[in-house]
């Protein structure tokens, strides 16, 4: 079930507690600790409700009775019970946590009494001894538990007039579901889900269902065999049928009422699943009514049936073969002819064959559930006696460690029938499957009422048959389909409140009892002497757990064939507990019919809806899932041989009240589903890891661009300066080429010495280049390069240096400016000076460059 609901009030609660403060009693979790000599009190005190943890509570539950100082026999654990308008409430008394063995919806009672059990008493103790005060509860879900009580305090009685109360209402509408309403798990209308699922029987998926449509009559689609009718729309022919049903396209409306008056409360044959590719059909009904003497006969009955066998694809007038699989025993249904009803005679129906599985009736089944509920009580490790159990207090001295008790106990296992019942219903549902996937045969099933037995059997083949029903979507398809809208009496066989007549008058809650008590086994009673007061007993005795058993039958299925199920065992026991719990209406009433009729659908919550959040909350990893599908591996039927049929305990739903720690242990889903889990943290941190991983990748690429382009920009100013270096050196050749001697220092100053043989005072020339610190020549908007030269002599300053060099140089310079010799050397050598003085003039306006100085 899902987590409780929070809750900010309480409703009104009866007091129980004892006022006097020195009789007050604060149990620690032993049943010895219980005060059971404590005197008797006069009265007793309200005691608030906001005392207890109410966020537990559901949506619009309500306290009625609260006990405390109650014990949990199975487990010896003390705490308090409520008993609310939905369930018996267990919290323990130190950690106030629900206690979930404790805890039990008031639907899911069978039946609950009380008992006195008289203390064992020593020679020096007195025989006044008061005897412990306990209340056995025993739940159709397979536990039966055991509350004890303060002797002499009006706790036990309070909490059984309660439920006395809640677990018999007087109508339909005091049920808790009618009360909490739908909240936020809405309904659909019901019949438009089954009119989508006729949809796709006869291969028109495409087309989708509506109110609309159902409300105008309009949904009489029909294929090549087939048709849709809507002569139940208003359940007039058979009040247990739906409002559409699917029969042969040959045959008329007409027909069809005349024929529904030869079978029993006019269930006539109608076809439940088609072969989408053989034209195959499965089909249900009641059993027929062929008189005393078996010889009554319907022409319009034989006519359907005979439509049944349609002609076999890629045959010439070749017809397929008809099974009639009648779920009773032979004798049973020659019994059931002294009341009108009967089988089929074979000469009556052409080409076809009769078949008895031998499948027992409901009384059987409710007789032989009780038989395995109380084996596995007896037989666990969380026995209700609280006592007597073999494995509690005699730890692995199994059953005395007697082999003969050993072999007793487990032989009392078959004596139940449980399995060999489950068996039956397993394999007349294979042998139908098989019929129709190896020999294409068309197969009518009945069996009296054709809604217990035959509603088993046709829901199991149709899972072995369809791959569809076999996931979740189809699977509840399935369930509405064959289980409830072809009437299946969920009243009756869970226990709820039946509907009589019109909706407006409301019937008293028809409940039964079960075989089995808590005397049942005398090797439970070593230590005390039980004396069980009347049980609550009901008027009718319908009670029957057969939707458990076909649960039972599909857990098996799931078991032999892992990979086919989209479901798990998980989601079957939540479903079981959904019915059982009458928490959602889609199980109410006894038919399509009442339902309607009722407003259950838009009164009530949906189970479906509510299942669908649950698995909402985790998606694909909901332990509804099932881990192990593969839709590929069983994309077709399933046909399980009869050696395969071997049915065993179902332990996620049999021994987890009983043998908590043993319904899971051998679980290969729950194990894997264990590791999946690890394994997806796991995975998560390998994702955390790689995430990192590549953050530092990038990291690392972008400091490798950074170094990268370091390194092309320090390439880049090597290449700058190896050129300046190459420039200056050609410069300098330029300037020694003329007889001047060039020094730079490390300053980036220049100067030139231009000297003479003749000429005793050198002639200092400077040079300066200006350049950037890293080496590379410094440029302007103008030029690459900016030199000048400056030639000057020590003593004499002169605007015209040509005047200097040649006053310095030539003897034969007249004082007018002239010179004697024009045609002497130095005269060449100013003009050469006035050229290069001339040509460096030009440097600021363009750029030098390497080649004009390199030797051709």
């Amino acid at each position: 079930m899902a987590a409780p609901k929070p809750r900010s009030s309480s409703g009104r609660s009866t007091p129980l507690r004892d006022s006097s403060e020195s009789e007050k009693m604060e149990v620690t979790g032993s049943w010895d600790a219980l005060d059971w000599t404590i005197e008797p009190v006069s009265r007793s005190v309200s005691r608030s409700v906001s005392r207890v943890q109410l966020e537990c509570l559901l949506e619009a539950e309500q306290v009625e009775v609260e006990g405390y100082g109650v014990v949990l026999a199975n487990t010896d654990e003390a705490g308090t019970l409520i008993v609310t308008n939905f369930r018996l409430l267990f919290l323990s008394e130190g950690t106030r946590n629900v206690i979930a063995l404790g805890t039990i919806p008031l639907a899911t009672i069978e039946k609950f009494n009380k008992i006195a059990v008289k203390n064992q008493s020593t020679p020096r103790q007195s025989d006044k001894t008061p005897s412990r005060r306990l209340l056995q509860v025993i739940g159709k879900d397979m536990r039966i538990i055991v509350f004890g009580f303060r002797p002499k305090t009006r706790q036990r009685r309070a909490v059984f007039n309660a439920l006395l109360k809640c677990t018999k209402p007087a109508s339909l509408w005091d049920l808790y579901a009618f009360v909490s309403g739908p909240s936020k798990f809405n309904n659909t209308n019901p019949k438009v889900r089954l009119l989508n699922e006729y949809l796709r029987l006869l291969g028109k998926g495409s087309l989708h269902a509506s109110m609309n449509m159902i409300e105008g009559g309009s949904f009489t689609f029909s294929n090549d065999l087939w048709r849709i009718s809507s002569i139940n729309s208003s359940y007039t022919m058979c009040q247990s049928y739906p409002f559409a049903l699917i029969v042969p396209k040959s045959i008329t409306d007409d027909e069809v009422l005349q024929a529904s008056n030869f079978r029993a409360r006019g269930r006539l044959p109608v076809v439940t699943w088609c072969h989408p590719k053989t034209g195959a059909v499965l089909a249900r009904s009641s059993q027929p009514l062929v008189g005393i003497m078996m010889n009554m006969r319907s022409n319009t009955d034989e006519k359907i049936v005979a439509a049944l066998c349609a002609q076999l694809t890629g045959t010439r007038g070749k017809r397929r073969k008809l099974y009639i699989a009648d779920a009773r025993p032979r004798k049973n249904a020659l019994a059931n002819g002294a009341m009108g009803g009967g089988s089929e005679s074979s000469s009556n129906y052409f080409q076809s064959e009769i078949v008895f599985f031998g499948i027992d009736n409901i009384h059987a089944m409710r007789e032989s559930f009780a038989r395995l509920r109380d084996y596995l009580d007896t037989h666990g490790a969380a026995s209700s006696d609280g006592m007597s159990s073999f494995l509690r207090h005699g730890g692995w001295t199994w059953g005395g460690g007697n082999l003969s008790s050993m072999s007793a106990s487990v032989s009392t296992l078959g004596d139940s029938g449980w399995l060999i019942h489950v068996q039956s219903v397993l394999a007349g549902s294979a042998w139908i499957a098989a019929r129709v996937a190896l020999e294409s045969a068309s197969v009518l099933v009945h069996c009296s009422d054709g809604w217990d037995r035959t509603t088993q059997l046709i829901s199991l083949a149709n899972l072995l048959l369809d791959p569809y029903y076999r996931t979740v979507t189809g699977f509840q398809a399935l369930i509405e389909k064959d289980w409830l809208a072809f009437g299946h009496p969920f009243a009756d066989r869970v226990g709820m409140p039946t509907v009589t007549g019109s909706c407006s008058i409301p019937s008293e809650l028809t409940r039964q009892s079960s075989t089995g008590s808590i005397q049942s086994s005398p090797m439970r009673q070593p230590s005390a002497s039980f004396t069980s007061q009347p049980p609550t007993s009901h008027a009718q005795n319908n009670y029957s757990p057969i939707f458990l058993q076909w649960v039972d039958c599909v857990s098996q299925l799931l078991r032999m064939y892992p990979f086919a199920f989209e479901f798990s065992s998980a989601f079957l026991v939540d479903l079981v507990d959904c019915v059982l719990s009458c928490r959602f209406g889609n199980f109410f009433c006894n038919s399509e019919k009442e339902r309607q009729q009722c407003g259950v659908p838009e009164a009530c919550g949906c189970m479906w809806a509510y299942l669908a959040d649950l698995r909402a909350s985790k998606g694909s990893s909901h332990v509804h899932y099932n881990y192990f599908y593969d839709p590929l591996k069983h994309d077709g039927p399933i046909l399980p041989p009869a050696a395969a049929l071997a049915p065993t305990l179902w332990p996620q739903f049999h021994l987890r009240w009983a043998c908590p720690s043993e319904a899971q242990a051998g679980d290969v889903e729950a194990q894997f589903r264990k590791m999946d889990i690890k394994f997806s943290e796991l995975q998560k941190e390998k994702e955390a890891a790689e995430r990192k991983a590549k953050e530092i990748t990038a990291v690392m690429e972008l400091l490798s661009a950074d170094l990268q382009n370091e390194k092309q920009a320090s390439s880049s100013a090597m290449i700058l300066a190896k050129r300046a270096s190459k420039e200056s050196e050609a410069v300098k050749r330029a300037i020694q080429s003329l007889g001047c001697k060039v020094h730079f220092s490390s300053g980036g100053d220049c100067t030139v010495d231009v000297e003479s043989s003749q000429i005793e005072p050198p002639l200092k020339s400077s040079f300066s280049s200006r350049r950037e610190a890293d080496g590379a020549v410094q440029h302007d908007d103008k030029s690459d390069l900016s030199v000048s030269i400056t030639v000057m002599a020590d003593d004499v300053v002169s605007s015209n240096p040509i005047d200097r060099v040649c006053e310095t140089l030539c003897p034969l310079r007249m004082r007018d400016g002239g010179c004697r010799w024009p045609d002497a050397g130095c005269a060449q050598l100013a003009s050469q000076f006035v050229g290069l003085k001339a040509n460096y003039e030009a440097f600021d306006k363009l750029s030098i460059y390497d080649s004009y100085f390199q030797p051709k």
